[in-house]
């Protein structure tokens, strides 16, 4: 070639290659990040949206953007967005920041789909760490139940719950979200891989483990929906039915037990619990949700913008109870009912944005359900089954939770979706 010709431009391909390789080291450190390093997690999540953003424009590839969940997601995401700016939301400056920030979450998913989570060894890897973490928690709390206070130092917390690693009442949540994914491929493989006796003894055992693991924490929504996340799997993998049913009647005997040998778990899952349904409206749920139902009565069409409970829960217009058309005296505990979040996705993303903010909060999260499950009947691979079980667990419209956009409870979320969504990729391509 004459050294006067122009030289030829080099291929974006290995420099794609070398992205994907950074994002993909990111993605394992996100877990441990969201457990204890929320502003690691953060930064990671924003290395690797840089790097799949890089990645998309040096390949030209913007496929991901035909996803039908992604198409959703970002019409969600404006709407939000819109109902947050000054002069229609009613959150101020912070609203609209926030609104603006959250769009990361679904470039998050939409990076660890496409690309992140293509290579099954990065799925694998992705796996383990989940698992560890969830193993973490689960002795925390167990050393903290034997011994009075965990590796920290920390001792239960006020009403007798276990905190496990965490100085403060959150163990259940996470655990309840990494314990299906966690747990259910290494008992399908004790379960497929030989007919010893000893086989389904361990699978029992293992399960068995884990649920009694969930119940001396001692938080009960954790509870429910490690159940309801177990059941759904058990209807997807028959050979799991029978650990599962063992499983569960320990945890039920555990909760009875608990009643003498550990009176503060039994007074959390069984008295408060039983104390708290039957007095449901003027409970501390009932009051924070009828506060959200007022707020998105006033504003139906776009609610107060982005985090507008938070902003407007402690504005006495919105202070009306269950009774209040009858009874105007019935605040709905007036101050005590506020809460920084309404501890319930959806009534969440109605006073966010409205009715059509809920409508497409909604679509969204039954996109992801739709590609989540697409094959998954004939072929019920167990990871896939349990990050679908997962999923159908975080995304219960009746369970209460935290604030569904916060790092580790929302990203945590958020992680498992993708990873749910990138394994179903894989399979329906195979």
């Amino acid at each position: 070639m004459s050294p006067l010709a122009p030289a030829l431009p080099r291929s974006p391909a290995p420099l794609a290659a070398r992205l994907d390789r950074a994002a993909a080291f990111c993605v394992l450190g996100i877990p441990p990040g969201m457990l204890h390093a929320f502003a690691v997690a953060e930064a990671l999540i924003a290395i690797i949206l840089l790097l799949f953003l890089c990645r998309s424009g040096l390949l030209r590839d913007w496929s991901w953007l035909r996803r039908p969940w992604v198409r959703i997601a970002l019409v969600w995401w404006g709407w939000a967005i819109f109902c947050s700016l000054p002069g229609i939301g009613e959150g101020g400056g912070r609203s609209l920041t926030q609104a603006l920030v959250v769009g990361r979450y679904i470039l998050f998913v939409a990076a660890l789909e496409h690309v992140v989570l293509a290579d099954p060894a990065i799925r694998r890897w992705l796996w383990a760490v989940l698992a560890a973490c969830a193993a973490w928690i689960g002795l925390s709390a167990v050393i903290q139940a034997t011994t009075g206070r965990n590796l920290a130092g920390y001792p239960r917390w006020g009403d007798g719950e276990l905190t496990g690693p965490f100085q403060k009442p959150r163990a259940g949540p996470p655990l309840a979200r990494l314990l299906p994914v966690a747990l259910i491929p290494p008992i399908g493989r004790l379960l497929e891989a030989g007919r010893e006796w000893w086989r389904p003894v361990a699978a029992a055992l293992l399960a068995a483990a884990a649920v009694a693991c969930v119940v001396l924490i001692g938080q009960r929504m954790p509870v429910l929906l490690t159940v309801l996340a177990m059941g759904v799997a058990a209807v997807f993998l028959p050979r799991l039915r029978l650990p599962v049913a063992a499983a569960l009647a320990l945890g039920a005997l555990l909760v009875a037990a608990s009643a003498v040998v550990a009176p503060p778990t039994f007074y959390r899952l069984v008295t408060k619990f039983t104390t708290q349904m039957a007095i449901l409206p003027e409970s501390n749920y009932g009051q924070v949700a009828s506060r959200a139902i007022a707020i998105a009565q006033d504003h139906p069409l776009t609610g107060r913008g982005f985090e507008g409970f938070r902003s407007g829960c402690m504005q006495e217009r919105y202070w009306r109870g269950w009774t209040h058309a009858t009874n105007p005296a019935d605040t709905g505990g007036g101050a005590l009912g506020c809460n920084l979040h309404p501890h319930n996705m959806y009534l969440q993303a109605v006073t966010d944005a409205g009715l059509p903010g809920l409508a497409l909060y909604t679509a969204m999260v039954l996109a992801w359900g739709l590609a989540l499950a697409r094959g998954l009947w004939r072929h019920p691979a167990p990871l896939r089954v349990a990050l679908f079980a997962t999923y159908v667990a975080a995304f219960w419209p009746l369970a209460s939770s935290m604030n569904a956009f916060s790092i580790e409870f929302g990203g945590l979320t958020f992680l498992l979706v993708a990873f749910g969504l990138a394994e179903s990729k894989a399979q329906v391509r195979t």
